[in-house]
């Protein structure tokens, strides 16, 4: 991707937080307001993330899934960036480490700290110089970001008790990974039959 459009990106990328910043510099909204919009957002990025991959097995790479598979390093950077930014709203809200600290054995907390740390190293080795400095120990490294998306959906489902909305972020990537087995499965059976 060109330098320009990797700049456009990232602003695209960028604007919620930074109107989510602004809500919260001006007043017009507290920290716990700030919990949802950045949670979600750090899902929705994932998610984005990990869907190109299982639909370009699927179907086969075209010029639209080429496209998104480009940027789907910097959409699970981004959504550790909204992950961070989640944080820092909650460090925000309970003002206090040992406030945080007491809510540490809570499973809606831990599990979200959980997912913080598993998408942490694909997040830092996301990067060219890291991918061929580790060979093939990147992709590994990279699937740490499927514990993460699964734990920060529990996490959301623990804390909120609202189960729509997260199923509604997890069925894409459910759908997704269904259909990629089936048809791998379908492709193993053809060949056996071969």
């Amino acid at each position: 991707m060109k330098g320009s459009r990797r700049i456009l990106l990232w602003l695209v990328l960028a604007l919620p937080a930074a109107l989510m910043v602004g809500r919260f510099v001006s007043g017009e909204a507290l920290a716990m307001d700030l919990y949802h919009p950045s949670g979600e957002m750090s899902v929705r990025l994932m998610v984005l993330a990990l869907l190109p991959g299982p639909l370009a097995d699927a179907f086969g790479p075209n010029r639209f899934l080429r496209a998104w598979l480009a940027i789907r390093r910097n959409l699970g950077v981004a959504a550790f960036g909204y992950a961070m930014l989640h944080l820092a709203i909650y460090a925000l809200d309970m003002q206090q480490l040992s406030a945080m600290l007491a809510e540490l054995p809570i499973p809606g907390i831990w599990t979200g700290w959980l997912a913080l740390l598993a998408m942490a190293i694909p997040a830092a080795i996301s990067f060219d110089a890291a991918m061929r400095r580790l060979g093939r120990r990147w992709k590994t490294l990279q699937r740490l970001v499927y514990p993460a998306a699964l734990l920060s959906l529990v996490h959301w489902l623990l804390l909120d008790w609202a189960w729509g909305p997260a199923l509604v972020h997890l069925a894409p990537l459910v759908i997704v990974w269904l259909l990629r087995f089936t048809m791998r499965r379908g492709r193993f059976v053809s060949r056996s039959i071969a």
